[in-house]
């Protein structure tokens, strides 16, 4: 099934800030792919077929499929360097790596807590909350995290930014303008608008 794929697909979730990073870093490298929305809760047999755990996103490129987004981000630095979303040295691309792994675990966990509601989702949001607070000085501290270029860590961070209103964050003062500037330059590259679905605009609304 896999090899009547001629050129690379993604399915991904239209909402999903998993599939939506993936979405940022195809159009911020220029990749030609389709693209093909899934319902998480009801998926093709092809994804089905193609990922044992049944989750989106899932990229095939012919004869690979893979179904983790870090490594999707992963395969796809290096299978399209140009341009670079991380360090060559291995060094800094360990410390890059470690980094998206705390954005996945401090943010993103908190995030999908509070869209699945119920009894823990206040706790998160404020938790989510306190956890920008404290990163807002590392945020200031350069123009993109921790860089003067757009990485892949700012892939990572961008759809988590593009949805604080949606799951209720709104931040004051001093930290607000630090992130509100950083988001602004994050949104305004043409890759981010790009990348974003119907369901993603309409959470901005």
């Amino acid at each position: 099934m896999v090899n009547r794929h001629s050129i690379m697909t993604l399915y991904s979730d239209p909402a999903d800030i998993h599939s939506h990073r993936v979405r940022l870093v195809l159009a911020e490298k220029h990749v030609t792919a389709e693209i093909i929305d899934v319902d998480p809760l009801n998926l093709p047999e092809d994804v089905m077929d193609l990922n044992p755990y049944g989750t989106a996103p899932t990229l095939v490129d012919r004869d690979l499929v893979l179904y983790d987004s870090r490594i999707i981000l992963e395969y796809l630095d290096e299978r399209y360097p140009h341009p670079p979303l991380l360090p060559v040295d291995p060094v800094s691309r360990a410390t890059f790596r470690m980094y998206i792994y705390r954005v996945e675990r401090d943010w993103y966990s908190r995030a999908e807590t509070i869209l699945a509601g119920g009894k823990k989702a206040e706790k998160a949001r404020k938790e989510l909350k306190e956890s920008l607070i404290a990163g807002a000085p590392v945020i200031a501290a350069k123009p993109y995290f921790m860089s003067d270029e757009f990485s892949m860590v700012d892939a990572s961070i961008a759809p988590l930014l593009w949805r604080l209103p949606h799951l209720g964050i709104e931040l004051e003062g001093k930290v607000a303008n630090v992130y509100n500037a950083y988001a602004a330059r994050l949104f305004k590259r043409p890759a981010f608008a790009r990348s974003l679905t119907e369901a993603e605009k309409e959470m901005r609304l």
